[in-house]
């Protein structure tokens, strides 16, 4: 467990994940779909992505309740780099800081705990929240392609 000021992070177990998306509304400045809560999809999306050995999984936690995800995907300890992803359940966790804290948290917990030099992240050009979030906590800008825009973010020394 990392415990920030605001959120907690929390081993990302199964329960976790219904909880989280059994609430989860996809944010319109991401996608543009309609999601349906699917108990045997999230089952197979849990088993999927804890299963990886480069990924690390964390329930954001608000007082006891999941309000979010965040991982460590793509994690290479050879060369001391991983991708950060993260997503909060719908709009009713946006806005409170719970983001930035979850984001400080996991990249502390990466160079600290795993000893990561470099910390990657990207977010899709419309989503201009996220990229004030990455900017806030330290990530800074490097390109951008067609889909995406790309952060990166080194351990300081």
């Amino acid at each position: 467990m990392l415990h920030g000021r605001l959120i907690s992070l929390m081993p990302y177990t199964q329960k976790r994940c219904h909880e989280f998306w059994r609430q989860y509304v996809p944010d319109p400045d991401m996608w543009d779909v309609v999601f349906s809560y699917n108990p045997g999809w999230v089952d197979r999306y849990y088993q999927s992505r804890t299963a990886e050995p480069d990924r690390r999984m964390f329930a954001i936690c608000h007082l006891g309740e999941t309000v979010g995800e965040i991982q460590l995907k793509r994690i290479d300890l050879g060369k001391g780099c991983a991708t950060m992803s993260i997503h909060l359940a719908n709009d009713a966790h946006k806005n409170r800081g719970w983001g930035s804290e979850a984001e400080r948290l996991i990249t502390d917990y990466a160079f600290s705990a795993l000893g990561l030099r470099t910390v990657y992240a990207d977010c899709v050009h419309r989503n201009t929240r996220s990229q004030r979030v990455l900017e806030k906590t330290g990530f800074v800008f490097t390109h951008a392609d067609g889909k995406l825009r790309y952060y990166v973010l080194n351990r300081p020394d």
